[in-house]
């Protein structure tokens, strides 16, 4: 019997996902652990691997679909030594795909008839139009070249011609370690050789000069969004991410459903500065430096231990009390936020926390981080001091109680210790906290504990 193949729950709190590429197609065998589709999340693209062993029998939603939902039956396979003509009948029977609109069918039937036709199977990608000369012509199926999410985001940054490229992985797919290896002479030229490439017959794709270059896809509005439009005005209409979607969602959520308190202290950082100096200087060799945020972390951990109360969760009926302190860290990137977790952050080392904000933040900017990596925490810390932030408030992260917003470190008049008037490093630093979960006494004494642990590093090793 044909067995379904359904769009998976990559992260549990899913409901839809874009099923980006698929890296199979019908008639291919696939065994357990092979690599079928690229699924986008909300803010990540992430691999799809097989379960069963089979033979792709039907293929229901198309690539580049959006909004599938988790659940739905999205292909299907055949077991060994069954007839490939019932897993394509039942597919056909299947009603689930229709869910797919219109304008997404039409994509896939442009997308289909501008693709080139490989003769046979077994035809060589030498036998297929190559958009220029390579020395090594790439893997495809079906004219799309196979290639992971990474592979070919290194591509664009280094200027490398992912055709040009012999790929390494499963099926000579081309992966990370491919990119990296690739020599100058593959990078893409600038000027003259992008002219060079324009008149090789490659795909009977639309034209790329003239006015058909300038005219965007025409988006088809929601009657909400003609609602607001000032056409009057020079405007584009852009169709929202999944992440923004998601973003926005939440953050709408958390402004409804929890009643936010803000608390403001003004944190003298000169000690801090000072020990970070020293810090960096004994860590050179091992070619670590530790961030003024990788201490400012390690210091709301420290803080969250000492004032349990705010470590919560409001569930409703319940309080949920954590006795580790995993903070999560808001980094931009594009298209949106995505807040990594730094787990045990009053526990581990400056060092240790510095490498694993160091790579966090790098596999966010990527899409690559787990779902478990992004999801929980139980306290955040948002840092817009590096652009020039004096004081701002942060909207808490769902389902946590507490969010740490991080001003500018600057040359401020204060009265010193002495009494006398000087000059200091201070920033401005303000909690939003959840009421319902967090009174304003116990906010407070967060606050403090954080101002205490920056102005006296010390206490943060001792």
């Amino acid at each position: 019997m044909p067995i379904e193949i359904k769009m998976p729950a990559l992260s549990p709190t899913m409901e839809e996902g874009k099923l980006a590429k698929w890296l199979v197609k019908e008639g291919d065998t696939v065994t357990s652990g092979d690599i079928m589709a690229e699924i986008e999340t909300d803010k990540a693209t992430m691999e799809f691997e097989a379960v069963d062993e089979g033979t792709v029998g039907k293929i229901l939603v198309a690539e580049g679909s959006e909004g599938v939902k988790v659940g739905t039956v999205i292909a299907m396979l055949a077991e060994e030594g069954e007839d490939l003509s019932e897993a394509r009948s039942n597919g056909t029977q299947d009603p689930k795909p229709a869910e797919a609109s219109k304008d997404k069918v039409e994509k896939e039937s442009a997308r289909s008839e501008a693709a080139p036709v490989p003769a046979t199977k077994q035809q060589t990608p030498a036998g297929t139009p190559a958009p220029a000369p390579s020395a090594a012509p790439s893997p495809t199926e079906e004219g799309r070249i196979i290639a992971s999410p990474l592979a070919r985001r290194l591509a664009a940054e280094k200027g490398v011609e992912i055709e040009s490229l012999t790929g390494s992985g499963p099926r000579g797919r081309i992966v990370k370690a491919d990119v990296e290896a690739a020599q100058p002479a593959t990078a893409k030229p600038k000027s003259a050789g992008a002219a060079e490439a324009k008149p090789a017959p490659a795909k009977p794709a639309p034209a790329n000069d003239g006015a058909a270059a300038a005219a965007p896809s025409p988006v088809e509005m929601a009657d909400d969004t003609r609602a607001v439009l000032d056409a009057r005005v020079p405007h584009s209409v852009e169709k929202l991410s999944g992440m923004r979607k998601t973003i926005a969602r939440r953050l709408a959520q958390s402004m409804q459903q929890a009643p936010h308190i803000y608390l403001t202290v003004d944190v003298r950082l000169d000690k801090l500065m000072a020990m970070r100096a020293e810090l960096n200087a004994s860590l050179e060799k091992q070619g670590v430096k530790v961030s003024v945020n990788d201490m400012l972390i390690k210091a709301l951990g420290k803080a969250l231990v000492d004032v349990p109360e705010c470590n919560v969760t409001f569930a409703g009926n319940e309080m949920i009390k954590y006795a580790r302190a995993d903070i999560s860290v808001a980094v931009s990137i594009p298209g949106g936020l995505i807040t990594p977790i730094v787990q045990d952050a009053n526990g581990r080392s400056f060092s240790e926390i510095a490498k694993a904000t160091k790579d966090l933040g790098a596999r966010a900017k990527e899409g690559k981080l787990k779902p478990e990596e992004y999801q929980g925490g139980t306290a955040s810390i948002s840092n817009m001091g590096m652009m020039g932030i004096k004081h701002f408030t942060a909207v808490i992260n769902p389902p946590q109680s507490t969010i740490l917003a991080i001003g500018a470190g600057e040359k401020r008049p204060w009265v010193m210790p002495d009494g006398q008037l000087g000059v200091a490093t201070v920033m401005t630093a303000t909690g939003s906290f959840d009421h319902r979960a967090v009174d304003g006494a116990d906010g407070a004494r967060l606050m403090a504990a954080f101002r205490e642990y920056v102005e006296s590093p010390l206490g943060m090793v001792a």
